[in-house]
């Protein structure tokens, strides 16, 4: 599912130059699988499954699977376009550090729209 997620977002320049300043790891949940996503200097530099319920990143946003697969469509259904439409309609959760999350807001939410560029499998 986030299979090309490292490809898409590393070969889009712009989109790594705005994410130039930003050096962390992230969780991105899908259902019951966890996943690590590293980013160093706006590149996705590992994306892993999360083998130690220790390691959870800076912040996490998990939703079912069912929910990432409409949000990585081609053209998503309303409130499955964007994670902030997806929050608030309970298809999506946040937690953890949200500061490095809002200080890259625009950065962080094409990433994890990066799948629908291919459209979304």
């Amino acid at each position: 599912m986030i299979s090309n997620l490292q490809e898409t977002v590393n070969k889009d320049d712009n989109l790594v130059w705005r994410g130039r300043w930003v050096n962390l790891d992230f969780l991105l949940g899908i259902s019951d699988e966890d996943f690590i996503i590293t980013v160093t200097k706006g590149r996705i530099a590992k994306v892993e499954v999360r083998r130690l319920p220790t390691h959870t990143g800076r912040f996490a946003v998990r939703a079912a699977r069912e929910t990432w697969e409409e949000h990585w469509q081609p053209l998503p259904r309303r409130n499955y376009h964007d994670i902030w439409s997806m929050i608030p309609k309970g298809l999506a959760t946040l937690d953890g550090d949200l500061l490095p999350l809002m200080q890259n807001l625009q950065y962080f939410k094409d990433v994890i729209a990066s799948p629908r560029a291919k459209g979304g499998r």
